[in-house]
C-alpha cells in the first residue's frame, strides 16, 4: 500500500455529495445545451482536475432523499429520484475550496463533510504498534 507524499492523514476529510440520479451539471458548452452532462460525471472530472486525492462514486441499492419516496436500483432503470453518493477526500481546506469554486452545482446537491479523527497507519515492518 502507497501514501501520496503530500498526503497528511491528520486532515483527511471526507466530503459525501448526495443528489437525484437526474441531475445535470450546468451546460458549458454547445453540445451541452443539447443534452447537459450528468452530474455525477462532471463533479468527478472536475474533482479529478482539481487534484483532489480521491473520488468515489457509489451506486446506491436502495435509499431516499430528502422528501422523496424510497427507490430502488433496477438494472432496467431506476428512478430519477433515485440518489446517488459522490465521496471526495483530501483536506479539509480544498474540500471547501472546491465547494466554493463549484457552488453553482453545490445548490443541487446536499454536502456533508466528515474530519477523520483517527488517522490510520500502518506500522512498519519490524516495529511493534503501541495503542
Amino acid at each position: 500500500m502507497t501514501t501520496q507524499p503530500h498526503a497528511r492523514t491528520h486532515d483527511l476529510t471526507a466530503l459525501r455529495l448526495y443528489f437525484p440520479a437526474s441531475s445535470r451539471a450546468k451546460a458549458t458548452r454547445f453540445w451541452h445545451r443539447l443534452s447537459a452532462p450528468a452530474l455525477a460525471q462532471h463533479l468527478l472530472g472536475v474533482a479529478r482536475r482539481s487534484g483532489l486525492q480521491q473520488a468515489l462514486l457509489y451506486q446506491i441499492g436502495s435509499g431516499y432523499l430528502p422528501g422523496e419516496r424510497l427507490t430502488h436500483h433496477h438494472l432496467d432503470g431506476s428512478a430519477m429520484q433515485h440518489p446517488q453518493c459522490l465521496e471526495l477526500l483530501d483536506s479539509e481546506e480544498r474540500l471547501r475550496a472546491f465547494m466554493q469554486e463549484h457552488a453553482e452545482e453545490m445548490r443541487k446537491v446536499r454536502a456533508v463533510l466528515f474530519a477523520c479523527e483517527l488517522p490510520m497507519t500502518v506500522p512498519e515492518p519490524g516495529s511493534t504498534a503501541s495503542t
